[in-house]
């Protein structure tokens, strides 16, 4: 493999620089460029070519699958992997739906980290074993959680309100107003059929979304 130009999106500096030494590591002729939020992302694929977009989900203002169904939509080729501490159960499908070419835990930058990259840099999908054995289920959409009908923001803001975070860290962490994240929220309790934050957490629990 030659020279390769990989681009990393994520909003945590300590990790992007930990990634950009594994890959300076591994490839000898490797550009790497750093951004922190989704319109970037956005940005870049329009100004450049990628051999490889490594995309973070949880971001400020678009996050991380909204960024990829973006560039999909405006015909960007380029593999994706997605780089989360999200659970797969959540994400993974949603991810490869939305045209990423494999899903990895950043909790565990290991050497399997660097199979994966290999391995989306060949124009192949990875996907670990547990991601395999759902795409092996095929579950039917009438037989799919009541969670599953939730946009990717909602899911997001789904988890944070059962990790306890409040309104005001919410918009925070998300760079979201006040009044969007009620928003949100009231659609996720409408689509849930549920009440308040604790039947929200309850939920949560019960699904094993966290």
């Amino acid at each position: 493999m030659n020279y390769l130009k990989i681009l990393i999106a994520d909003d945590h500096s300590i990790l992007r620089n930990g990634i950009a030494n594994l890959l300076r590591n591994e490839f000898r002729n490797v550009e790497i460029v750093e951004v922190d939020n989704g319109l970037d992302v956005i940005e870049k694929t329009r100004q450049d070519k990628w051999d490889l977009i490594l995309l973070d989900i949880t971001m400020p203002g678009i996050n991380g699958l909204d960024a990829l169904k973006q560039i999909r939509v405006s015909g960007v080729k380029t593999p994706v992997l997605i780089i989360s501490m999200q659970p797969e159960n959540l994400y993974a499908m949603r991810a490869l739906k939305a045209g990423a070419s494999g899903y990895f835990n950043k909790m565990s930058l290991n050497s399997e980290f660097i199979v994966a990259i290999r391995k989306v840099l060949e124009g192949k999908k990875y996907l670990t074993e547990s991601v395999r054995e759902i795409i092996a289920l095929g579950i039917d959409n009438n037989d799919r959680a009541t969670h599953e009908s939730l946009s990717d923001r909602e899911m997001e803001i789904l988890i944070l309100i059962a990790k306890g975070k409040s309104n005001s860290v919410i918009c925070k962490e998300l760079f979201l107003s006040s009044s969007t994240v009620s928003t949100y929220k009231a659609k996720i309790l409408e689509k849930l059929n549920l009440s308040n934050n604790a039947e929200l957490t309850r939920y949560a629990l019960d699904n094993q979304l966290l």
